[in-house]
């Protein structure tokens, strides 16, 4: 099944913005993380289609998957 995942802002560093992936039935963000070398704590917001997201979540065909580091700043 195909996935798009896109990143931000420090997640990008060393990677493409989006991505398409190609990855087996019933694959998480949490697999995602694991394949792309993101450490959960880098992970301060997951969207999936636009909505709120959890790593366990089981994903479809065509889903996209947009992950957010944690920003600081004052």
């Amino acid at each position: 099944m195909e996935i798009k995942v896109r990143l931000f802002a420090t997640l990008r560093e060393n990677r493409d913005k989006e991505l398409q992936l190609s990855l087996s039935e019933g694959v998480t963000p949490a697999d995602i993380f694991v394949k792309l070398e993101i450490a959960k704590e880098d992970v301060a917001i997951l969207l999936v289609n636009g909505r709120d997201g959890s790593p366990g979540q089981a994903l479809k065909d065509g889903d996209v998957v947009s992950i957010f580091p944690p920003v600081g700043g004052g």
